[in-house]
């Protein structure tokens, strides 16, 4: 089964991000932070699927997504800063190991963080508890919408790039040592999301600090 999504409206939020807005099929229910596959309906690309992660809410009525373009490589996201009002893509039904659990830690690296945008609109929405996120990028540049999560009340957010240039990111990288200053409480889930070598090494820094499986929350589900 595959649904049929009309692009609406495409910005940029960065200079290799853009969030692109759909019309919401009807039966399309998914839960904050799933994906669907896209395949974008022009010649070369109608095969191409490729994963990509819903950051509008479950409840609004529009589908949003928020995709890093790779133009080093051909193929579908080096499409995406080319397509235009009534452009076509095919969604699968939605999957994906990360859903809300609940306020916690959140721990993402660049694209990762596409699944809690939705995750963290949608417990803003509902008015739950504080939430902390821990967003890793290269550069200031390449932070993805840093305006809205230092306007979302209910998160306590620290950016961390690779050389800082302004006082409200650091420098530094997502660690042990740096987990274990931000940190205070263990008992609490902790989602991770990024680079498969960034994702192994935060839980296995976490686990060190006695954070039980249970309580990680990843895209393999463990």
């Amino acid at each position: 089964m595959t649904y049929t999504l009309t692009l609406q409206e495409i910005e940029a939020v960065t200079p290799d991000t853009h969030k692109l807005t759909f019309n919401r099929p009807e039966g399309f229910d998914f839960e904050a932070g799933q994906a669907t596959e896209l395949a974008i309906q022009k010649d070369g690309l109608r095969d191409e699927g490729r994963p990509f992660t819903m950051t509008s809410r479950p409840s609004d009525k529009h589908l949003e997504f928020v995709i890093k373009s790779y133009p080093d490589h051909e193929g579908v996201t080096a499409e995406i800063p080319n397509l235009g009002m009534t452009d076509q893509v095919k969604a699968t039904p939605p999957f994906g190991a990360i859903t809300d659990h609940g306020p916690g830690v959140f721990i993402a690296g660049g694209a990762g963080i596409t699944p809690f945008i939705s995750i963290l609109r949608k417990q803003q929405q509902e008015g739950e508890g504080q939430a902390q996120l821990i967003f890793a990028n290269k550069s200031e540049d390449d932070i993805i919408l840093k305006e809205m999560w230092q306007s979302m009340p209910n998160v306590a957010e620290t950016f961390v790039v690779d050389k800082a240039e302004q006082s409200d990111v650091r420098a530094d990288r997502v660690d042990k040592s740096l987990l274990q200053e931000l940190v205070d409480e263990t008992e609490q889930p902790f989602y991770i999301c990024g680079p498969g070598a960034m994702v192994d090494d935060v839980r296995d820094a976490l686990r060190s600090m006695g954070v039980a499986d249970k309580n990680i929350i990843t895209e393999d589900g463990w």
